[in-house]
C-alpha cells in the first residue's frame, strides 16, 4: 500500500463545489441486494439542477475528503492486472471515452453486481471530472500556468431506500491515482467508510481480478 498526500485530496475537493465545479458527466445504476440492475442513468453534470448539482458533489467528494490512508488507500495493479479483459483496461476505457459509452458501463455494472456483496439496494454513481493542474512555485504559492490536465473518474457505492434516494458512501475509489499532484495510472485509491481493510478486501477483490 502506497501513502496518500492528504494535501493532493484537498486540493482536488477544493474543485468540487458548484462555483469551481471539475465534473462535466455523471453515471450510475441502481441494483438491487442480488446485483440485478434495475435502472441506469448517464447525463451531463451541468445539466442538472443546482440542488441536484450539490447533492452529487456531496457524493463525489466524500471519497477524497475522507480520512486519508485509514478509509482512503492507495494501491497499485500488479503487472498481470493490466491485460486484456482486466478491469483495469475496462476502466482506462471509461475514463477515455469520460463515460460516455453506456455499453461499457453496463459491462462495469453487471460485473459489479455480481462480485459485490450487498446488505439491501445500492446505487453505483460515476462522476468524470478534469482539473488543470497548476504550477506551484517555490513558496508553494499557485502559479497561474498549467501543468496538466488531471482527467479522472470517481466511483462511489451508496445504499438507496423509498424512490432511489442514496445514503452515505459506503465504498468507492478515485482513478488513476492522483499522485504527486499528478496522474498515476497504474494506481487507485480506494475508499471504505469502514476503513481498516486490505487490498485483497472490499472493492479489491472487485478491482483486482
Amino acid at each position: 500500500m502506497e501513502k496518500i498526500n492528504r494535501e493532493d485530496m484537498l486540493e482536488l475537493t477544493r474543485r468540487m463545489t458548484l462555483k469551481r465545479n471539475c465534473f462535466s458527466r455523471i453515471a450510475g445504476a441502481y441494483l438491487d441486494e442480488d446485483g440485478f440492475v434495475d435502472g441506469t442513468f448517464n447525463k451531463h453534470f451541468q445539466k442538472l439542477s443546482a440542488k441536484d448539482q450539490q447533492s452529487n458533489l456531496d457524493i463525489a467528494k466524500a471519497v477524497p475528503f475522507s480520512d486519508t490512508n485509514v478509509q482512503l488507500k492507495e494501491f497499485a495493479f500488479d503487472e498481470a492486472e493490466l491485460g486484456p479483459g482486466s478491469m483495469w483496461q475496462l476502466l482506462m476505457a471509461l475514463k477515455q471515452c469520460e463515460l460516455k459509452n453506456d455499453a461499457m458501463l453496463d459491462v462495469f455494472y453487471e460485473e459489479f453486481g455480481k462480485r459485490y456483496q450487498a446488505d439491501g439496494d445500492y446505487a453505483v454513481y460515476f462522476f468524470y471530472g478534469s482539473y488543470d493542474v497548476p504550477l506551484k512555485a517555490s513558496d508553494k504559492e499557485s502559479l497561474w500556468e498549467s501543468e496538466e490536465v488531471y482527467q479522472f473518474m470517481i466511483c462511489a457505492v451508496c445504499p438507496v431506500s423509498g424512490d432511489y434516494e442514496p445514503g452515505e458512501p459506503e465504498c468507492g475509489f478515485l482513478f488513476p491515482a492522483f499522485k504527486d499532484r499528478s496522474s498515476d495510472i497504474h494506481r487507485i485509491d480506494i475508499f471504505q467508510a469502514d476503513g481498516n481493510f486490505s487490498r485483497e478486501e472490499g472493492l479489491g477483490r472487485i478491482l483486482f481480478s
